[in-house]
């Protein structure tokens, strides 16, 4: 059976505040401990999770760190906008 609603309680992790994922929520995303993910906060409330992409650095040798930054800055801030001029 497929999860498609979880709910979880706010509860205190060390001096912070946070929830729990349920191992239904970490498969769907495809993370394990210590993986990286990115939420996306939106204006009506609601918050998405996705996996946050790692690159191969090995691939990149000799290109500025400034520049890898800013780059993953874009795809962060315009991932969405780009995808959707893909199917223009």
């Amino acid at each position: 059976m497929v999860v498609t609603h979880v709910e979880r309680k706010i509860t205190r992790i060390g001096n912070s505040l946070g929830i729990t994922l349920p191992q239904e929520v970490l498969d769907h995303l495809q993370v394990k401990q210590g993986d990286e993910i990115k939420m996306q906060l939106e204006k009506d409330g609601t918050v998405s999770f996705k996996q946050q992409k790692k690159l191969n650095y090995d691939a990149l040798e000799g290109i500025d760190q400034e520049f890898l930054d800013g780059m993953q800055d874009l795809f962060d801030n315009y991932d969405q906008t780009l995808k959707n001029l893909v199917d223009r």
